[in-house]
């Protein structure tokens, strides 16, 4: 008997592919069931009300009517709240607070970046500032705020408007790329 190699080498290989095709027949449910199980939250809370306490003093309260937790994400893990969050921290043994509210919010743990949006408000009871934007970063690790976008901020004295903000969490020492004012002036 002889045997042709080229014949043989062929066979193989046409086996081999015919036999990869059959064996990767995937059901797309399957598949679209995978991606959502993916795409999902790992935990939704409803109604949260949160205390966060450091050293046995409430540093800050969080309120918030829905939260999805996005932590099995492995690059970018995150928390999504979707019809907004209220949170007030409280500094200097409960003397200084300011409250941050927005009506959506994204908050990535491992960068610790929080992103604002829809009718973002900053107050800072202390002084009476307040910030009006439409989009607001906070880089949680530097308690710093900044925006692109437009912007309002009162004081007790002042009405500021820009565009492009920056400022510390207390809405102290703050910058402005483009701005204009109105100040009430007392006549003596």
């Amino acid at each position: 008997m002889i045997f042709n190699t080229d014949k043989i080498v062929k066979n193989i290989v046409t086996l081999s592919l015919v036999t990869m095709f059959f064996s990767c027949t995937n059901n797309s449910d399957e598949v679209k069931e995978f991606f959502t199980i993916k795409n999902s939250p790992i935990k939704i809370g409803i109604d949260i009300y949160h205390v966060y306490k450091d050293s046995g003093r409430i540093t800050s309260k969080m309120t918030t009517p829905l939260i999805l937790d996005f932590s099995n994400r492995n690059e970018h893990p995150y928390n999504e709240f979707p019809k907004g969050l209220k949170l007030i921290t409280f500094e200097n043994g409960g003397k200084d607070s300011v409250t941050i509210i927005g009506n959506y919010a994204l908050t990535y743990s491992k960068t610790m970046i929080s992103e604002l949006k829809d009718s973002v408000v900053i107050i800072n009871h202390v002084d009476q500032t307040k910030l009006y934007t439409d989009q607001l970063f906070w880089d949680q690790n530097t308690d710093y705020f900044y925006s692109e976008k437009k912007f309002m901020m009162t004081t007790l004295t002042d009405t500021i408007y820009g565009v492009g903000f920056e400022s510390k969490k207390d809405l102290t020492k703050f910058s402005a790329r483009q701005y204009s004012s109105k100040h009430i002036i007392k006549e003596e």
